[in-house]
């Protein structure tokens, strides 16, 4: 018997993979269909998208905001660690979406007919949250929909004052005895995830300014797209040398390009839109030079 339907392309599933140093950066981010970004060294996925098999080994994810393209996977994550038998997952979310996320939660365990261990850490512009010892997470506001967040994790040490180099071990332990402080906190911005969000100067907080990588969405590029980036509060390419302006990352990687851009003609626009120092530090997640074919 011959059917009569419509030809489907098979796509096969891959992320791509960007190394920035001893850190690597792998994802998906394709706008209005899913963001999920990796940083395995740090444990840490930047939203979840759909919950990729590869985001179920990451023990926290940041969840920059709630729309599905970035957040529907999350029931997943916590079912699936479940069933697999990985314990402690959390994600850190804006306080605000701690409450919709427990009700989902409650409506997925009606469906499965069990619950899912799970934990919401809710967080508000500035607050940290400890991935691991020398390693927090910050969060900070940016312009999305309410409740949005973005987040940078940043590697903290405690370095010896200068005022006390000279001083031998005993010397320094009878200090510490007598209650001086003689260490001072360290911060190293390693990786800022903006999320989506519209024009701000965020090279205003150090921990974005300075982080080795930066992930900064860039949904349009189209000339004639500029009214649809304002009113989705997203990025256009026209946005960008004001937004990265005074920007000191190594690495730059654009998220979220729509998937009718024309990724020559996207890198042709940003040669044209940033100067040469900037332009020759970014580069854009989902080129296939990070995709590895099968």
């Amino acid at each position: 018997m011959a059917y009569d339907a419509a030809p489907v392309k098979i796509r096969p599933y891959q992320l791509s993979r960007i190394e920035a140093g001893d850190l690597t950066v792998a994802g998906y981010s394709v706008a209005g269909e899913e963001s999920v970004i990796l940083v395995p060294e740090l444990d840490v996925a930047f939203d979840i998208g759909k919950c990729p098999r590869e985001a179920l080994r990451m023990n926290h994810v940041c969840l920059s905001h709630g729309h599905m393209d970035h957040a529907a996977g999350v029931a997943y994550y916590f079912s699936q660690r479940d069933f697999q038998g990985i314990a402690d997952g959390k994600v850190l979310v804006a306080a605000g979406l701690v409450g919709p996320l427990e009700r989902l939660m409650d409506a997925v365990a009606d469906v499965e007919g069990h619950p899912s261990p799970h934990r919401f850490v809710g967080m508000n512009d500035g607050d940290d949250h400890e991935i691991r010892r020398g390693l927090v997470a910050r969060a900070f506001a940016t312009r999305h929909v309410g409740h949005s967040l973005g987040f940078s994790l940043v590697e903290v040490r405690q370095k010896l004052k200068a005022e006390f180099a000279e001083r031998t071990g005993p010397e320094l332990v009878e200090l510490k005895k007598q209650g001086v402080e003689i260490t001072r906190r360290v911060e190293i911005p390693l990786v800022a995830y903006l999320g989506d969000t519209a024009k701000a100067n965020y090279a205003d907080l150090p921990h974005v300014r300075q982080a080795k990588v930066l992930l900064i969405e860039c949904t349009f590029f189209d000339p004639d797209h500029v009214r649809r980036a304002r009113a989705g509060r997203h990025l256009h390419v026209a946005d960008l040398a004001a937004v990265l302006e005074g920007m000191d990352n190594e690495r730059i990687i654009l998220t979220h390009v729509t998937r009718r851009t024309n990724l020559a003609a996207a890198r042709a626009l940003l040669k044209k839109s940033l100067p040469p120092d900037t332009h020759e530090r970014v580069c854009f997640l989902m080129s296939r030079r990070y995709i590895e074919e099968d």
